[in-house]
């Protein structure tokens, strides 16, 4: 069971969708007990940094949250949720992130060129052939951020190109992000969400 975690800064409606599209099994909840008792974890996001961490902390999600990742256990984050993976964000006042992936949240320069909320379909560049990207090649996915993380190329999976090169796919360990929307990027978005499910399945069989 991978439970999305629910803390009202996400696009859960279409998540779950997209989970049960492709015969994933998964409850909405923010619930700790449903935490602690998952298989894996899915962390969506939509809105600002500060207000996300202070609605993680007012639920007391947080630190069951890195419990359970202490634990090996899986966790994605989406767009936000992504975000929030790394040290903290500068976004409106500096806010501290889980840090489970070294980095910094930052904004997006903005120009005549590109418009900030960097929006719509944009090219992958995949950086490294990974569990998460198993085939998955250059192909386009959806985007809607204002913000990036920024994190050394260890970190990347993929990337794409806008005003700057964009960490798409970020991973450390049992820790994984996408800057896009996988859920609203059509098959490539699908077929990222069975490898995540692959993923829970290993981590499941060898615990």
């Amino acid at each position: 069971m991978i439970v999305v975690i629910d803390y009202g800064a996400g696009n859960t409606k279409s998540v779950i969708r997209a989970l049960e599209k492709n015969d994933i099994q998964a409850v909405l909840s923010s619930d700790k007990r449903d935490i602690e008792s998952a298989n894996g974890l899915i962390l969506p996001g939509v809105g600002a940094f500060p207000l996300a961490m202070e609605e993680l902390e007012k639920r007391q999600l947080i630190d069951v949250i890195k419990q359970e990742v202490a634990k090996g256990k899986p966790l994605l984050g989406i767009c936000l949720g992504m975000q929030l993976l790394v040290d903290g964000s500068d976004e409106h006042r500096y806010t501290k992130g889980f840090g489970f992936i070294p980095g910094e949240c930052k904004q997006l320069p903005a120009s005549h060129t590109f418009p900030v909320p960097h929006m719509g379909w944009n090219q992958l560049d995949i950086k490294q052939n990974t569990p998460l990207t198993r085939g998955i090649a250059n192909e386009y996915v959806y985007f809607v951020h204002s913000y990036a993380v920024d994190v050394a190329p260890i970190y990347i999976e993929a990337s794409c190109q806008y005003s700057q090169e964009i960490p798409a796919v970020i991973s450390y360990k049992n820790v994984y992000g996408t800057q896009f929307h996988p859920e609203k990027s059509g098959e490539v978005g699908h077929k990222l969400l069975r490898n995540f499910k692959e993923i829970v399945y290993e981590y499941t069989t060898s615990n």
